[in-house]
Parts: structure tokens; sequence; C-alpha cells
């Protein structure tokens, strides 16, 4: 007899308390390999292909997509050591190991990265020759589910017989009690629940208020995610913002000039981002949180810095580490790895968190100016608007000069006003005269 293993949603790190149900890569009665991702899930944080520790019969899947499970509820049944598995398939020919009952530790196999691929179903086919034997394996006993619509955890059904009867008639096995040794469903059982009349259906209540027009959308995964960091860096941090207009002609000049000179294209948010780790060496309390529980500031050495990425799941804020380290070169690189991957939905929850400074760049929808929120737990974030062609005084004369405004929202906490405004004065210097950050390097 086969033993029957549950495998139930793992932490999938950083906090995640809970994951939605996005496609299932796996069907009852399909044979699963060691590690192989039998469901695709959505986290406030990432897409993720959830691999199974391990190898032999699903025997039973929790939840329909679009179902949101929390961490440690459970998400299908295995049965190992299976003799219905065929000859051809190595999941039933011994005994599971104890690593198989314990998890192969690999819980996320291609976890944030495109090399995890989810495997070629395989269904149970009847053998045109007897299966070998196989090694006894001791049988698990379950106990019988009380009659409980809501009730979870394995099921006392090994025949994919009998599980196939009751999905193709609609029957949630789960409401049976079983007549068999150990309260095991029997076809018998499933037949008799056909057979048994359906209670008849309640009408609707009379006099009920009718909803509020309108749709309602249920407040979570990455929307929920965002719309909880946001209201509690409204309630947590008095911030203030400052701007200033700054004219990018001779920045964008020079990343003209770079771009002609050979290799891979340096795009404007990199030099920006080159020019906001300068000024963070140069305004160190930017760069920095505040710890309620320790009532004292902390200040970062490393500069990990957040950019905005508008994707189809919404905006979200991939961090670039260590970008003090990094040259322009690099930084284009980084941002184009990562908003690839935002877009694709691949990005992991490291990919997502530890930023200690953000760089918005609100231009690229076309608008000039912005007073954003601050990304929890950060200090501060740099706004960016729209470079277009304005009026300018330049030499003493009006002329056409590309035009940029510029934004810094601040943690008061932190640092005055004084300091907030060197910074953004300094970031206008360089973006109008780069040879500014020749100094500094």
């Amino acid at each position: 007899m086969p033993q029957v293993l549950e495998f139930k949603l793992p932490d999938l790190g950083e906090g995640l308390t809970e994951a939605e149900i996005v496609r299932w890569l796996v069907a009852v009665g399909d044979v699963v390999a060691v590690d192989q991702p039998v469901v695709e899930v959505e986290t406030a944080k990432a897409m993720v292909e959830v691999p199974c520790p391990y190898g032999g019969v699903v025997t039973a899947r929790f939840g329909e997509e679009g179902t949101e499970l929390p961490v440690g509820a459970p998400l299908i049944t295995v049965a190992v050591g299976s003799s219905t598995v065929p000859q051809d398939h190595p999941v039933a020919d011994e005994a599971p190991s104890s690593e198989s009952a314990s998890g192969s530790g690999n819980v996320l196999v291609g976890y944030g990265t495109e090399h995890s691929r989810p495997a070629r179903r395989r269904r149970i086919r009847p053998s045109a020759t007897a299966p070998a034997p196989v090694a006894p394996v001791a049988a698990v006993a379950v106990a019988p589910v009380p009659v409980a619509p809501v009730a979870v955890g394995p099921v006392a059904v090994i025949s994919p017989l009998v599980r196939k009867l009751a999905r193709d008639n609609g029957l949630d096995l789960r409401a049976l009690n079983g007549s068999g040794p150990e309260g095991l469903i029997l076809r018998a059982d499933v037949e008799a629940a056909l057979r048994a009349p359906e209670p008849a259906a309640q009408p609707p209540a009379t006099g009920a208020p009718l909803s509020a027009a309108g749709e309602r959308i249920p407040l979570k995964g990455l929307r929920g995610a965002v719309a909880e960091k946001l209201s509690r860096s409204r309630r947590e941090i008095p911030d203030a913002t400052c701007w200033v207009d700054a004219d990018a002609t001779e920045l964008m000049a020079a990343r003209a000039a770079m771009n002609t000179a050979g290799g891979p294209k340096i795009s404007v948010l990199a030099l920006l981002a080159r020019i906001c780790t300068a000024a963070l060496a140069r305004h160190p309390e930017l760069n920095s949180r505040v710890d309620l529980e320790a009532n004292e500031i902390v200040r970062l050495s490393s500069v990990h810095l957040g950019f905005a990425a508008q994707t189809d799941r919404g905006l979200m804020v991939p961090v670039v580490k260590d970008a003090q380290a990094m040259s322009a070169e690099a930084l284009s690189a980084e941002f184009g790895r990562l908003t690839e991957l935002a877009r694709a939905g691949k990005l992991a929850p490291s990919d997502l968190t530890g930023g200690t400074f953000t760089l918005n760049n609100y231009g690229v929808f076309g608008v000039d100016g912005s007073t954003p929120i601050i990304n929890h737990p950060e200090a501060a974030m740099l706004g960016v608007g729209r470079i277009i062609d304005k009026p300018w005084v330049h030499g003493g004369e009006l002329a056409v000069r590309k035009v940029v405004q510029l934004s810094l929202t601040f943690d008061h906490r932190v640092c005055d006003g004084g300091t907030a405004g060197g910074f953004l004065r300094y970031v206008a210097d360089c973006v109008e005269s780069p040879a500014v950050l020749l100094r500094g390097l």
C-alpha cells in the first residue's frame, strides 16, 4: 500500500504569509518527480513556481486557481511507492527514503528565474505487462474524514478511478465517510452519494438590501502589499518635499557622447543613479532609516537603490544592491536586467526588498512633477520629471534648453531642510554640469 504524503505551501520568505494559486502545473493522477514544479503562485512580491519535494502520484489538489492560501496550508498529496505507477517511472521502485519523507530541501527550484520550467504531465496508463514487484511500504493510517465541506487535509482515497468518478460528477470526497478499512472511500461510497437526492435549493431571501453599485476588487496580492506599505509610510513618516528645475542639456549631450563612443548604451536613469550615489556620499543622512523600537536613526553604509518599474501587475520597485560601487555602464545593465525580470514576473522577493533609497523616474508617464510617498522604511526618494524643451536663460540670453524638474521627498526625522536642500542642489548641479561629478570620482 502506498504512503500518502501531504505537501504544504512552504514559507516563501521575506515575511510573506499567504500566496494566491495562479496556475496548477499538475492534475490529480499525474506522476511527479522529486522537485518538479506543481503549482504557480503569486505572492505580494513575485510569481513563484513551487516544486514538490516528493515523487509519486498526485492524489489530491487543494484550492482552485484564484484561491488564496496561507503558508502551511495543504497544496497537494502524493502517493509515494504506488504500485500503479508504470515501470518506466522509477518513483515507485522502492520505499520513500528519509530524504523523501522530510523533503528534498530544494523548496523553490528556479525561484525567481527563468530556468525552472514545468515538466510535462505524465498520465497513469495501464501497462501491457505486470509491473515489477514493489518493496512493501508501511501504510499510513488515515482517519475517517468527518462530514464537513470545508475540511482540509489528505482524503482517504487510493484508487484514481474513484477520484475520477467523483471529479467527473462534481462530488467533494471530503464530505464522505468511507466504508472501507480505516475509513477508506470506496467506489460504492461514491456511487451511493451520487444516487442520494440533492437538498432543495433555498429561495433567495426577500427584502435583502441590494449591494452598492460598482465593481468590488479584492485588495490582495501585490495591490494589497502596496496599499499596506504606503499606508504605513503615511502613518509613520513625517515627510516633506522640495523641488528644483534644472537644465539637463549638458547631461543629455554627455550621454550622447558616451553612446557614440561604442559599447553598451547608457540610459539616462543610470546617469541619474550615479549622481544619486555621489550625492548620498555627501549627505549620508538620507541613506538611513528610523528604528522606532530603539528610538534611533540607523545610517547605512551601502546604497541599495530602488527604482520604479511599471509592469502589467502594477508598479514594482526592484532594488540594485551596492549601487555606490557600480559604474554608469554597470548600473544601466542592471536596470535593464531587473526591468525585464519585473515585466516577465520573474523577480525573486530578494530583488524587491532591502532598498535604502529610491529613484522614481515618473517622467516616463509624461508628467513634470510629483510629491511621492516614501518607500517605507527608507528615508528619501528622488523624483525625476520629463525632460522637455523649454525657454531658459543660458549665458545671459534666452534659449531653448532641455529642462527637467527634480523633487526630493524626505523623512524630516532624519534631517532638516538644509540637508535635503543641499542634496537636491548637488544633484541639480551635476545634471546641469556633469563635470561637477568628476570632482568626487
